[in-house]
């Protein structure tokens, strides 16, 4: 898009908001219907967008991207009204006689940055949220998920007025373009690097941020752990969306007694949910550019392989793939997998593998699993990490009842359902003064007697 184009959706976005109409509950409402009924009604052709860019079956997009998108805009739909009411505080003493109150107040003109992994998903969440608060959006989809993002330009543009939802659509240089404009809110999901430039540019006017990144999420096995479940679960989490999902389990430290069985229990998952040839199945998805697919493979050490391997060029397929014997020093830890490969890595001790666990940055997630829940408590207590699972992985995303997001490298802020409108709210705090009494104790002149007021009401 043409920047004098951007600029002037921006502007016309930011008197559309001056004029008040946001304000409005059932403006707020025919907003979140005309969004649900957007991803609703084209269902078929988003879900062909998806295929092209990412590879997703029908299946998986309806699972992961679609019916997810509308479950946050039902949920949003049914409980903004009462997430947009004032809050009575109480009042002190030294305020008599007053209401005290906080107050949402949506930002205005927000920006949402969203990543090319589930480009639907991560575009649709984030509009709900900001249209429920009252916000104007300007949406930047990812270049990567090209498809989408057009898909996206064409829908909302169908279904919206610019004044209240756009998308500018571009690669790098629209980025950085953007990220030179004032918002009231920057909502970004994508990687750290880009992350801390975000951050950075926002930090020119003092811009408020929300950052939803991502890190090498762990997973430990306790000796108690069911290993047949762990490693069904593991492996429809590692390898869903070709291991390209934010919450993927990175990594999987397990007792060195256990590791050849749960290699083994994993080899058997894998060939039971993607055949002997996954490479040829229909339904598993491929990584999304020939720069990702080149960065994941360089990952993959052949000496340390103990199932999989095997990849496509043409295609852009890496088959769901084990490494055995790896250790910090290996390429596979030194950054974010975000693609099919499963490093195992054994530990005698378990408080030794919480130490490997913190020395690294917190991750987005973090998994436990154990047939002890006490005990799967007490280790989680013993992590930073942003959200996680007991005896699962990668499912406590789905709800719109639980607040998803990490913290220092992982992302900062969260949001989904009620922290979703939040995130796009700022909160003013309001005292409601009455008028038929006005205490003389704070004026001037001062005197021991109201010395002693001062003491009693502020006691």
């Amino acid at each position: 898009m043409e920047k004098s184009e951007a600029l002037r959706i921006i502007e016309k976005q930011r008197e559309f908001f001056k004029s008040g109409k946001t304000l409005d509950l059932g403006f707020r409402k025919e907003q979140l219907r005309k969004l649900y009924a957007m991803v609703d009604d084209n269902h078929l052709e988003i879900k062909k967008a998806l295929y092209e860019d990412l590879g997703k079956s029908a299946f998986e997009a309806d699972m992961t991207e679609i019916r997810l998108s509308m479950s946050e805009i039902s949920f949003m739909h049914k409980h903004f009204k009462s997430y947009s009411r004032k809050r009575i505080k109480y009042t002190p003493l030294a305020n008599f006689h007053s209401t005290s109150f906080v107050k949402p107040s949506p930002y205005g003109n927000v920006l949402v940055m969203s990543p090319w992994n589930y480009p639907i998903l991560l575009s649709i969440e984030p509009i709900c949220d900001a249209l429920a608060a009252g916000n104007t959006v300007i949406l930047k989809p990812s270049a990567y998920s090209n498809s989408t993002s057009q898909i996206l330009k064409k829908l909302i543009s169908s279904y919206f007025d610019e004044s209240v939802v756009a998308v500018v659509d571009g690669g790098r240089e629209e980025n950085a373009f953007l990220l030179e404009q004032r918002f009231d809110h920057i909502f970004f999901t994508g990687s750290p690097i880009v992350g801390k430039l975000v951050m950075e540019k926002a930090s020119k006017f003092l811009t408020p941020i929300t950052l939803e990144l991502g890190g090498k999420s762990p997973v430990l096995i306790r000796e108690d752990a069911n290993l047949r479940l762990a490693a069904k679960r593991i492996v429809f989490g590692k390898y869903l969306n070709c291991g390209q999902t934010c919450v993927a389990p990175d990594y999987i430290l397990i007792p060195a007694s256990m590791e050849d069985e749960f290699i083994s229990l994993c080899k058997k998952e894998i060939d039971k949910q993607y055949g002997l040839d996954p490479l040829s199945n229909p339904d598993y998805g491929k990584i999304i550019s020939k720069k990702h697919y080149d960065r994941v493979k360089a990952l993959i050490d052949s000496n340390k392989v103990v199932h999989g391997g095997a990849f496509s060029d043409e295609r852009l397929r890496i088959s769901p793939t084990i490494m055995k014997g790896v250790t910090l020093e290996d390429s596979v830890m030194k950054e974010e997998i975000f693609g099919p490969i499963m490093p195992i890595i054994p530990y005698s001790d378990e408080s030794e593998a919480l130490k490997m666990i913190n020395s690294l940055p917190h991750p987005l997630a973090f998994y436990v699993f154990s047939s002890s829940i006490r005990k799967a408590e007490r280790i989680m207590d013993c992590v930073g990490f942003g959200g996680g699972c007991i005896n699962d992985v990668v499912v406590h995303l789905a709800t719109s009842n639980m607040a998803f997001g990490g913290f220092g490298e992982s992302g900062m802020g969260s949001y989904h359902g009620k922290k979703g409108f939040e995130c796009f709210s700022h909160y003013k705090s309001i005292l409601d003064k009455k008028r038929w009494i006005d205490l003389p104790i704070r004026y001037q002149k001062y005197s021991p007697f109201k010395k002693l007021l001062l003491d009693i009401f502020l006691r």
